[in-house]
């Protein structure tokens, strides 16, 4: 199966009420293809010059797809902006920034090529499946982007306060996405790591050198090495998104955990995330009730309050198996990053599943299938391609 073979193969539009009016705040649709989130609001905010903080939008949609989400701009400018990767088009002015409290969903058009007869009918069968019982709503890899080789969580490091081994894995971590440039300046980083005045010259001038840069100053004035200060230079989101990722895996662990010792013999469907084990089952409606499959599971944080019973134990048992204990799930610095408090529904519906299988022409005596789905916000359509293509052992 070959996803994402055209950019067109992959296709995400943000779904809101927000409607212009009147107000501080320039609207925006920003349609992008092969750029993150991230990297396209940078990009805004170099060519624009305004401050990350007026900057506001509600989720982080696929580097690798033709994608469409909302920004508002805090007296931002009443114009598009166009460049290689993406378009700003202007939509009107509105009363309040744009958060995820303000997504609908995401309406997703998705083609999977280089199929055979078997594995379309393999993928009929799981969106009737779907249809009927709904899908487990994991969260999917693209979550993990900031995981490395070396397979340990910035977040689990930032919650134990190593502040060194939480900015090694941030900064020098390996990746399998790396580029080129990329894995030189990692390498550097690893080889002359504690050696900071001689790494400041090695490395290319980034964010990764002017983090180095407040290391290597601190060095040469003969004050302690500042590895927490260092961290916290690091771009606020990107500080977020480590927490999340953490979090995420854990509360990935709790959703596995409650399939599995729910499941029927036989009906299980393993398969595997960078979070870790998972697994799908043929049917969601023949799941036992010996132990219930809660509507929605919390994520793990020590903010939350539980009271006693099998959702705490749950979340002990996964959080111990991470080496933690639920009260070290927070940050105490810096004060700008922090565990969600919400909850997550462990199933979704997605009862109007268009499947429609074809001729592929790009793959002769092969046939493609064209889905066309909504799902509400924060869920993953990777995870319902998985579904429809991982077999039944």
């Amino acid at each position: 199966m070959k996803l994402k073979r055209l950019p067109e193969d992959f296709q995400v539009d943000e779904l809101s009420q927000v409607t212009p009016t009147t107000g501080p705040f320039a609207l925006y649709r920003l349609t992008k293809q092969s750029i993150g989130t991230p990297e396209a609001i940078n990009a805004v905010i170099d060519r624009w010059k305004i401050p990350r903080r007026r900057i506001s939008y509600g989720g982080l949609k696929d580097r690798h797809a033709l994608t469409s989400q909302f920004v508002t701009v805090h007296h931002g400018p009443k114009k598009p902006l166009s460049q290689k990767s993406f378009e700003m088009e202007y939509l009107g002015q509105v009363n309040q920034p744009f958060t995820a409290e303000e997504i609908d969903g995401n309406r997703f058009t998705i083609v999977l090529r280089d199929l055979t007869a078997a594995d379309v009918e393999q993928a009929q069968s799981a969106a009737e499946a779907v249809r009927r019982d709904g899908l487990p709503n994991y969260f999917d890899d693209q979550r993990f982007g900031s995981l490395g080789f070396s397979g340990e969580w910035i977040g689990r490091s930032w919650c134990l306060g190593d502040w060194e081994r939480t900015l090694w894995l941030a900064l020098a971590d390996p990746h399998p996405d790396d580029r080129s440039d990329e894995k030189k300046q990692k390498t550097i980083l690893r080889e002359l790591w504690g050696r900071w005045t001689e790494c400041k010259q090695a490395l290319d001038r980034s964010h990764r050198r002017s983090i180095v840069t407040f290391l290597a100053d601190k060095e040469s004035s003969g004050k302690l090495i500042d590895f927490r200060g260092a961290f916290c230079n690091i771009n606020v989101d990107l500080r977020g998104l480590y927490l999340s990722a953490f979090q995420s895996a854990l509360w990935n662990r709790m959703l596995h955990r409650r399939l599995q010792e729910n499941a029927e013999p036989g009906s299980v469907i393993p398969f595997e995330l960078k979070s870790g084990p998972a697994c799908f089952v043929t049917s969601l409606s023949t799941l036992s009730e010996a132990v219930p499959l809660e509507d929605e599971l919390p994520l793990p944080s020590a903010r939350g309050k539980f009271e006693e019973g099998p959702t705490l134990d749950l979340i002990n048992s996964v959080v111990a198996e991470a080496g933690l204990e639920k009260r070290q799930l927070r940050v105490k610095y810096p004060r700008d990053s922090f565990f969600s408090k919400s909850s997550r529904k462990t199933i979704i519906e997605v009862p109007e599943l268009e499947f429609d299988a074809s001729d592929d022409e790009l793959y002769p005596n092969r046939q493609k299938v064209l889905l066309a789905f909504d799902l509400p916000r924060g869920s993953y359509a990777t995870i319902l391609v998985k579904r429809l293509t991982i077999a039944r052992e």
